[in-house]
């Protein structure tokens, strides 16, 4: 199994899905017992590591999890929407979070 060494997020403060963002984070480092690191508007990590769009370029926030190895794989960067409020959907967040988690092999603890 793929274990994880930490949690890093990277985000701007400014933008509207910063505190969803935060509050998976740290929801995802205890869950995993991990180090959460968090980098405020580091471009230069989030295009090198994170999703991009058609031109080329990242966007923040996104969550990303750096595994034993040292490769860092990103966990979230669209958090999805719930359709009948239109608002960002945390509990589907973390079930795409625990999915791709999943899809890379981390073993994830179950808690009571």
């Amino acid at each position: 199994m793929t274990r994880v060494a930490r949690v890093i997020l990277d985000t701007a403060t400014y933008q509207p899905q910063h505190k969803l963002f935060v509050e998976l984070a740290h929801w995802l480092s205890n869950l995993l017992n991990v180090e959460l690191k968090i980098i405020e508007e580091d471009y230069v990590f989030a295009n090198e590591y994170g999703d991009k769009d058609e031109f080329g370029f990242a966007w923040l926030p996104q969550l990303f999890v750096e595994l034993e190895g040292g490769s860092i794989v990103p966990i979230l960067t669209r958090p999805p929407f719930n359709p009948q409020t239109l608002e960002l959907d945390q509990e589907a967040s973390k079930k795409e979070i625990l999915n791709k988690l999943k899809e890379i092999g981390v073993d994830i603890p179950i808690h009571r």
